[in-house]
């Protein structure tokens, strides 16, 4: 036809410029994957997140620095337990007992470890005495650490050497309300820093929508965190 000329792409450069294009279009996608800034990743989780809703303190319970809570009951012995904020940072746990009914323990010593995976938190006793009993039903059933802490996930009960001089340092009532909210934003803090040392190139997963903490933060991270954890919190 007049005026109309062939030209084969194939002899001249357009095929090089066409092979530019597609290399940009695959090229673009990973180079913003690769320059998004590295921070925590927010998600939705099932895992309900570590809100005030968890972290009210019953009433007539005292709290001590370790995560443990001690309540008297009317036989004279103190039932003692774990609190929920530590039991939402693990996740699903087995209990060890350490110690058996009719041993002594001080203060501070070890009466309990939670194991999950390997990973280990040793949870010490809030007071002083005798231990009368054990929970036999949480070593068959250690969800009841998730969904009664506070009643049927006790862990044990002491017969008090010194209650009224052990207990006088523990959170109790609104106090302890106030206790447990600070110690998260410390948890937070904390979570921050091991996840920054410990996968400084990854994006962890520790976050809800609103900036809370999801549910069970400790799970997936490595037993050095588990042992900072137990260092900051735990003694």
């Amino acid at each position: 036809m007049d005026g109309f000329s062939y030209v084969n792409i194939f002899e001249t450069k357009g095929i090089e410029y066409i092979i530019i294009i597609a290399f940009l279009l695959l090229i673009i996608p990973f180079w913003k994957l690769l320059n998004r800034p590295l921070r925590a990743q927010v998600i939705k989780s099932n895992a309900r997140p570590l809100s005030s809703s968890v972290l009210n303190a019953p009433q007539g319970i005292y709290f001590s620095n370790n995560h443990t809570w001690a309540h008297m009951l009317k036989s004279g012995d103190a039932r003692v337990g774990i609190d929920s904020l530590l039991i939402n940072l693990t996740g699903e746990v087995d209990l060890k007992m350490l110690r058996d009914p009719g041993s002594i323990v001080s203060k501070g010593e070890e009466l309990s470890e939670l194991v999950r995976d390997g990973k280990r938190l040793t949870i010490v006793s809030p007071v002083s005495g005798t231990i009368t009993s054990i929970n036999d039903d949480l070593p068959g059933d250690p969800s009841m650490l998730h969904e009664d802490p506070y009643g049927k996930g006790w862990v044990c009960s002491i017969r008090p050497a010194d209650w009224m001089a052990e207990v006088n340092g523990f959170h109790f009532a609104s106090g302890a309300n106030t206790w447990l909210r600070k110690e998260l934003e410390r948890i937070r803090d904390f979570m921050a820093v091991e996840t920054n040392r410990f996968n400084p190139e990854s994006h962890a997963v520790y976050m809800q929508d609103g900036g809370e903490l999801a549910g069970y933060p400790l799970a997936s991270m490595p037993a050095e965190v588990w042992s900072d954890f137990q260092n900051e919190f735990l003694k």
